[in-house]
Protein backbone atom coordinates (compact mmCIF):
# COMPACT_ATOMS: atom_id res chain seq x y z
CA UNK A 1 0.00 0.00 0.00
CA UNK A 2 2.99 2.29 1.07
CA UNK A 3 4.44 1.84 -2.64
CA UNK A 4 1.17 2.56 -4.05
CA UNK A 5 0.87 5.70 -2.62
CA UNK A 6 4.63 7.06 -3.36
CA UNK A 7 3.72 6.11 -6.93
CA UNK A 8 0.42 7.90 -7.32
CA UNK A 9 2.14 11.28 -5.78
CA UNK A 10 5.33 10.85 -7.89
CA UNK A 11 2.91 10.45 -10.84
CA UNK A 12 1.05 13.18 -10.18
CA UNK A 13 3.94 15.51 -9.07
CA UNK A 14 5.08 15.32 -12.58
CA UNK A 15 1.76 16.45 -13.85
CA UNK A 16 1.47 19.13 -11.77
CA UNK A 17 4.85 20.31 -12.87
CA UNK A 18 3.99 19.60 -16.48
CA UNK A 19 0.72 21.60 -15.60
CA UNK A 20 2.93 24.53 -14.22
CA UNK A 21 5.69 23.94 -16.86
CA UNK A 22 2.60 25.05 -19.93
CA UNK A 23 1.13 27.38 -17.93
CA UNK A 24 3.94 29.79 -17.43
CA UNK A 25 4.30 29.04 -20.85
CA UNK A 26 1.26 30.25 -22.69
CA UNK A 27 2.11 33.16 -20.24
CA UNK A 28 5.23 34.30 -21.79
CA UNK A 29 3.65 33.23 -25.25
CA UNK A 30 0.84 35.93 -24.62
CA UNK A 31 3.33 38.71 -23.41
CA UNK A 32 5.32 38.07 -26.61
CA UNK A 33 2.32 38.53 -28.82
CA UNK A 34 1.16 41.98 -27.00
CA UNK A 35 4.32 43.32 -27.39
CA UNK A 36 4.52 42.75 -30.89
CA UNK A 37 1.28 44.55 -31.22
CA UNK A 38 1.54 47.66 -29.47
CA UNK A 39 -1.51 50.06 -29.05
CA UNK A 40 -2.62 51.98 -32.04
CA UNK A 41 -3.01 55.60 -31.22
CA UNK A 42 -3.83 56.13 -34.73
CA UNK A 43 -6.63 53.63 -35.44
CA UNK A 44 -9.78 54.19 -36.78
CA UNK A 45 -12.24 53.36 -33.53
CA UNK A 46 -14.79 50.94 -35.07
CA UNK A 47 -18.24 51.89 -33.50
CA UNK A 48 -22.04 50.59 -34.76
CA UNK A 49 -22.55 53.88 -36.78
CA UNK A 50 -25.26 55.16 -35.50
CA UNK A 51 -24.14 58.05 -34.68
CA UNK A 52 -24.49 59.07 -38.32
CA UNK A 53 -28.15 58.65 -38.07
CA UNK A 54 -29.06 60.65 -34.28
CA UNK A 55 -32.59 60.37 -33.17
CA UNK A 56 -34.00 62.02 -29.69
CA UNK A 57 -36.78 63.96 -29.07
CA UNK A 58 -36.66 67.63 -29.50
CA UNK A 59 -34.19 67.73 -32.21
CA UNK A 60 -34.53 69.55 -35.26
CA UNK A 61 -32.36 70.13 -38.81
CA UNK A 62 -33.28 72.70 -41.22
CA UNK A 63 -32.36 72.75 -45.08
CA UNK A 64 -32.44 74.88 -48.00
CA UNK A 65 -33.99 73.22 -51.04
CA UNK A 66 -33.39 74.01 -54.98
CA UNK A 67 -35.72 71.90 -57.54
CA UNK A 68 -35.85 72.57 -61.53
CA UNK A 69 -38.70 70.85 -62.92
CA UNK A 70 -38.46 70.09 -66.62
CA UNK A 71 -41.69 69.47 -69.02
CA UNK A 72 -41.94 69.14 -72.89
CA UNK A 73 -42.62 72.75 -74.40
CA UNK A 74 -41.82 74.97 -71.97
CA UNK A 75 -38.30 75.90 -70.24
CA UNK A 76 -37.26 74.36 -66.72
CA UNK A 77 -39.18 76.18 -63.42
CA UNK A 78 -36.52 76.83 -60.54
CA UNK A 79 -37.91 76.44 -57.16
CA UNK A 80 -36.45 77.44 -53.91
CA UNK A 81 -37.47 76.89 -50.55
CA UNK A 82 -36.51 75.87 -47.02
CA UNK A 83 -37.64 72.33 -44.91
CA UNK A 84 -37.25 71.53 -41.29
CA UNK A 85 -37.81 68.62 -39.80
CA UNK A 86 -38.66 68.08 -36.04
CA UNK A 87 -38.60 64.88 -33.69
CA UNK A 88 -41.48 65.28 -31.84
CA UNK A 89 -42.42 61.94 -30.10
CA UNK A 90 -41.17 58.78 -29.02
CA UNK A 91 -42.89 55.40 -28.62
CA UNK A 92 -42.60 51.52 -28.80
CA UNK A 93 -43.71 49.80 -31.41
CA UNK A 94 -45.75 46.26 -30.98
CA UNK A 95 -42.23 44.35 -31.64
CA UNK A 96 -41.02 46.81 -28.45
CA UNK A 97 -38.40 48.52 -31.44
CA UNK A 98 -38.30 52.60 -30.29
CA UNK A 99 -40.07 55.02 -33.08
CA UNK A 100 -39.55 58.69 -33.16
CA UNK A 101 -42.67 60.76 -35.15
CA UNK A 102 -41.02 63.39 -37.23
CA UNK A 103 -42.97 66.31 -38.43
CA UNK A 104 -41.84 68.11 -41.59
CA UNK A 105 -42.17 71.73 -41.91
CA UNK A 106 -41.89 73.61 -45.37
CA UNK A 107 -41.61 77.73 -45.95
CA UNK A 108 -40.43 79.68 -49.04
CA UNK A 109 -37.59 81.63 -47.22
CA UNK A 110 -36.18 82.43 -43.82
CA UNK A 111 -38.64 85.27 -43.91
CA UNK A 112 -41.58 83.64 -42.95
CA UNK A 113 -43.04 80.92 -40.39
CA UNK A 114 -42.97 77.47 -40.71
CA UNK A 115 -46.62 75.66 -42.18
CA UNK A 116 -46.69 72.45 -41.54
CA UNK A 117 -46.21 69.58 -44.21
CA UNK A 118 -46.17 66.37 -43.37
CA UNK A 119 -45.35 63.39 -40.74
CA UNK A 120 -43.20 60.92 -41.24
CA UNK A 121 -41.19 58.35 -38.68
CA UNK A 122 -38.19 56.53 -38.07
CA UNK A 123 -37.18 53.50 -36.29
CA UNK A 124 -33.38 53.01 -35.14
CA UNK A 125 -32.71 49.39 -34.88
CA UNK A 126 -29.69 47.87 -33.59
CA UNK A 127 -28.50 46.55 -36.97
CA UNK A 128 -30.52 49.38 -39.72
CA UNK A 129 -32.34 52.56 -39.88
CA UNK A 130 -36.02 52.31 -41.49
CA UNK A 131 -38.00 55.42 -42.16
CA UNK A 132 -41.19 55.59 -43.14
CA UNK A 133 -41.62 58.25 -46.26
CA UNK A 134 -45.03 58.75 -48.03
CA UNK A 135 -46.12 55.83 -46.30
CA UNK A 136 -43.56 53.39 -47.50
CA UNK A 137 -40.47 51.58 -45.18
CA UNK A 138 -37.42 52.07 -46.73
CA UNK A 139 -33.82 51.21 -44.99
CA UNK A 140 -31.87 54.35 -44.99
CA UNK A 141 -28.40 52.61 -43.41
CA UNK A 142 -27.41 49.59 -42.01
CA UNK A 143 -25.41 48.68 -38.80
CA UNK A 144 -21.96 48.55 -38.64
CA UNK A 145 -21.23 50.58 -41.46
CA UNK A 146 -18.53 49.43 -43.98
CA UNK A 147 -17.33 50.89 -46.94
CA UNK A 148 -19.10 49.08 -50.30
CA UNK A 149 -21.84 47.24 -48.13
CA UNK A 150 -24.97 47.24 -49.65
CA UNK A 151 -28.66 45.89 -48.90
CA UNK A 152 -32.15 46.25 -50.21
CA UNK A 153 -33.97 49.65 -49.31
CA UNK A 154 -37.20 48.10 -49.86
CA UNK A 155 -37.07 45.12 -47.97
CA UNK A 156 -39.89 46.36 -46.19
CA UNK A 157 -42.14 47.66 -48.67
CA UNK A 158 -43.69 45.96 -52.10
CA UNK A 159 -41.29 47.84 -54.31
CA UNK A 160 -39.06 46.28 -56.25
CA UNK A 161 -34.85 45.52 -54.60
CA UNK A 162 -33.65 48.69 -54.69
CA UNK A 163 -30.16 48.29 -53.87
CA UNK A 164 -28.02 50.89 -51.46
CA UNK A 165 -24.49 51.26 -51.05
CA UNK A 166 -22.10 52.86 -48.50
CA UNK A 167 -18.97 54.98 -49.72
CA UNK A 168 -16.39 57.22 -48.39
CA UNK A 169 -17.01 56.21 -44.78
CA UNK A 170 -14.98 58.65 -41.92
CA UNK A 171 -14.88 60.68 -45.20
CA UNK A 172 -14.87 64.81 -44.97
CA UNK A 173 -17.96 66.85 -46.68
CA UNK A 174 -18.24 70.30 -47.10
CA UNK A 175 -22.02 71.75 -47.22
CA UNK A 176 -22.80 75.73 -47.37
CA UNK A 177 -19.32 76.81 -46.35
CA UNK A 178 -20.01 74.34 -43.20
CA UNK A 179 -16.94 71.43 -43.02
CA UNK A 180 -18.22 68.06 -41.78
CA UNK A 181 -15.02 65.87 -40.77
CA UNK A 182 -16.62 62.49 -40.46
CA UNK A 183 -19.67 61.62 -42.95
CA UNK A 184 -20.38 58.81 -45.19
CA UNK A 185 -22.43 58.21 -47.79
CA UNK A 186 -25.35 56.64 -49.42
CA UNK A 187 -25.29 55.65 -52.89
CA UNK A 188 -29.24 54.86 -53.67
CA UNK A 189 -28.83 54.90 -57.61
CA UNK A 190 -26.26 56.22 -59.99
CA UNK A 191 -27.12 55.29 -63.64
CA UNK A 192 -26.89 57.16 -66.23
CA UNK A 193 -28.04 56.22 -70.39
CA UNK A 194 -28.62 57.67 -73.58
CA UNK A 195 -32.04 58.36 -72.66
CA UNK A 196 -32.52 59.15 -69.06
CA UNK A 197 -30.76 59.26 -65.65
CA UNK A 198 -31.67 58.01 -62.58
CA UNK A 199 -29.42 59.73 -59.56
CA UNK A 200 -30.01 59.51 -55.74
CA UNK A 201 -27.34 59.72 -52.95
CA UNK A 202 -27.44 61.06 -49.81
CA UNK A 203 -24.58 62.33 -47.39
CA UNK A 204 -24.74 61.68 -43.39
CA UNK A 205 -22.29 63.50 -41.03
CA UNK A 206 -21.28 61.98 -37.59
CA UNK A 207 -23.61 63.74 -34.70
CA UNK A 208 -25.33 65.57 -37.15
CA UNK A 209 -27.53 63.21 -39.35
CA UNK A 210 -28.43 64.03 -43.23
CA UNK A 211 -26.46 66.83 -44.52
CA UNK A 212 -27.20 66.67 -48.52
CA UNK A 213 -29.44 64.94 -50.41
CA UNK A 214 -29.40 64.74 -54.80
CA UNK A 215 -32.11 63.03 -56.59
CA UNK A 216 -32.50 63.75 -60.26
CA UNK A 217 -35.16 61.84 -62.53
CA UNK A 218 -34.70 62.67 -66.12
CA UNK A 219 -35.78 61.56 -69.37
CA UNK A 220 -33.34 62.67 -72.13
CA UNK A 221 -34.91 63.53 -75.77
CA UNK A 222 -34.73 60.59 -78.18
CA UNK A 223 -37.42 61.69 -80.61
CA UNK A 224 -35.05 62.08 -83.36
CA UNK A 225 -31.13 60.85 -84.14
CA UNK A 226 -30.10 64.83 -84.02
CA UNK A 227 -31.03 65.29 -80.27
CA UNK A 228 -29.82 61.51 -79.17
CA UNK A 229 -27.21 61.59 -76.73
CA UNK A 230 -27.17 65.81 -76.52
CA UNK A 231 -28.46 65.35 -72.68
CA UNK A 232 -31.28 67.07 -73.92
CA UNK A 233 -34.00 66.64 -71.40
CA UNK A 234 -37.43 66.17 -72.20
CA UNK A 235 -38.91 66.02 -68.30
CA UNK A 236 -37.85 65.03 -65.48
CA UNK A 237 -37.04 66.89 -61.93
CA UNK A 238 -33.41 67.62 -60.23
CA UNK A 239 -33.85 68.64 -56.64
CA UNK A 240 -30.94 69.32 -53.80
CA UNK A 241 -31.37 69.53 -50.20
CA UNK A 242 -28.72 70.94 -48.39
CA UNK A 243 -27.97 71.12 -44.61
CA UNK A 244 -28.35 74.44 -42.88
CA UNK A 245 -28.33 73.99 -39.38
CA UNK A 246 -29.55 71.54 -36.48
CA UNK A 247 -30.38 72.42 -32.57
CA UNK A 248 -32.67 70.71 -29.85
CA UNK A 249 -36.07 73.04 -29.03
Amino acid sequence: MKKFISKWHANNTDCADKYRFFKNYYIVLLLALTACNPTCDDCTVRTSGQEYFPLAVGQFTEFDVSEQEYALGRGAVNRNYQIKESVVEQYQDISKQAVYRIVRYKRANSSQKWQPDSTLTARLRIDEVVKNEAGKDYVKIVFPVAERSTWNANVYNNLSEDKYEIRNVAKSYKVNNQQFDNTLTVIQQSDSTLVGQDKRLEVYAADVGLIYKESANLQFCSSTPSCVGKGQIDFGLKRIIRFVKTGKE
